[in-house]
């Protein structure tokens, strides 16, 4: 049977044998409270529970339009669930992520409004950018059509949800935004999207157990890349445009939870073979402080190209696989990183279903957490956003 994710690693980076035990000292440590310690990683647990039930949302399958109102976290899991299975969605999914005035009022001015359900999920309930936008669209969100998902605490969004009757789905407070995907923020959108959210956790532990080599080795040559500061850059170089939002949430995560203490790679998010023809040049010819992670999904949706459309000294593409044009665009890339020398590392995704995106958000999790421990990060916090978050707030009162 193939598997969901076939992952090559080709870091040149030597692993010790001191590394590789310290970090299986930490996994180890990792597998004996995973079940019974109430922490981010207790979300890949098999005895992790739900903060809700499905037929709590039942009510709510009837609309066909979901308004998510959220930011970081709270929305770019949901995003990329969408994105990668949306062959399998039949609701329409609108994603409010930040202040736009040409969606909110593309929003207040459409007619199906008035039967959308609006999901709207801060941890804290206090975030000013959801506020604001559920502010604006305050007049549209009543008992009957709203779920709000945060805190148990005397928080704005709590307050507001019981002042209008909104249903409410409590947020776990020992798991932060971008680590809360197999969370209630992001199966609550998942349930009602259609999709089968117990799918989603069915390998979520492979990396942990059954693969946990290719894990060891990807993190201990990570962490050198990581404390040597001698790069600047992760390029995700993606050749499959259902990952994108996927990448989007590797972004945050990465981000977030190693850019500290003057550490950290510059997660880019590089659609291809678009950025062959804009940033390619930069990418191959330009300073070394870059490590590619190459992106690309092998299904089976057969587009070939027409015969005979243009003159014969084309038809190396003429009559071909769409997907064999994008493959073959993808190897001449990794020739060329092989012969200037660049690190890079490659996934090569074989299924669009649940299982193979739970496997894909569990690796991300699991790695980011563990080269934190590795180079001596708190992978949980983040204190200049916080930072930023407190001077807005000063120059606004």
């Amino acid at each position: 049977m193939k598997k969901n994710i076939i992952f090559k690693n080709q870091l040149k980076e030597n692993s010790s044998n001191k590394e590789k035990k310290k970090l299986k000292k930490i996994i180890e440590e990792i597998k004996k409270s995973l079940d019974s310690k109430k922490d981010t990683l207790h979300t890949l647990s098999k005895k992790f529970k739900l903060n809700f039930n499905s037929s709590d949302l039942k009510k709510f399958q009837k609309f066909n339009q979901f308004i998510l109102i959220g930011m970081g976290g709270s929305v770019l899991g949901a995003n990329a669930i969408y994105s990668f299975l949306k062959i399998k969605i039949k609701k329409d999914f609108v994603f409010m992520d930040n202040i736009d005035l040409n969606k909110i009022n593309f929003l207040k001015n459409q007619k199906k409004l008035n039967n959308s359900c609006f999901i709207i999920i801060s941890k804290s309930g206090n975030t000013l950018e959801t506020l604001t936008n559920l502010n604006l669209l305050n007049n549209k969100v009543n008992s009957k059509n709203a779920i709000i998902i945060t805190e148990n605490k005397n928080n704005l969004l709590r307050i507001y949800s019981n002042k209008k009757k909104i249903f409410f789905i409590e947020h776990k407070n020992y798991i932060g935004g971008r680590y809360s995907v197999l969370s209630e923020v992001g199966m609550v959108p998942a349930i009602l999207m259609g999709l089968n959210i117990y799918a989603f956790r069915k390998k979520l532990l492979t990396f942990l157990y059954s693969n946990q080599n290719s894990l060891i080795e990807s993190v201990v040559k990570l962490s050198k890349i990581y404390n040597s500061k001698k790069l600047n850059s992760l390029i995700f170089l993606n050749y499959a445009p259902e990952l994108n939002d996927f990448l989007y949430w590797c972004q945050q995560l990465i981000a977030e939870s190693l850019g500290k203490k003057s550490k950290g790679l510059l997660p880019v998010v590089s659609p291809a073979p678009r950025d062959h023809h804009s940033l390619l040049q930069l990418y191959l010819d330009g300073p070394r402080d870059k490590l590619f992670c190459i992106f690309s999904l092998n299904h089976n949706k057969k587009l070939i190209t027409n015969r005979g459309v243009f003159d014969k000294s084309f038809n190396y593409a003429q009559g071909k696989e769409l997907a064999k044009i994008s493959s073959a665009q993808k190897n001449a890339l990794i020739k060329e990183l092989r012969n200037k020398k660049i690190p890079y590392r490659e996934f090569e995704i074989n299924n669009i279903d649940e299982q193979t995106l739970g496997e894909l958000f569990s690796f991300f999790i699991l790695e980011t957490i563990l080269i934190g421990k590795m180079i001596n990060i708190n992978p949980y916090d983040q204190p200049a956003v916080e930072a930023v978050k407190i001077l807005t707030k000063k120059y606004l009162s």
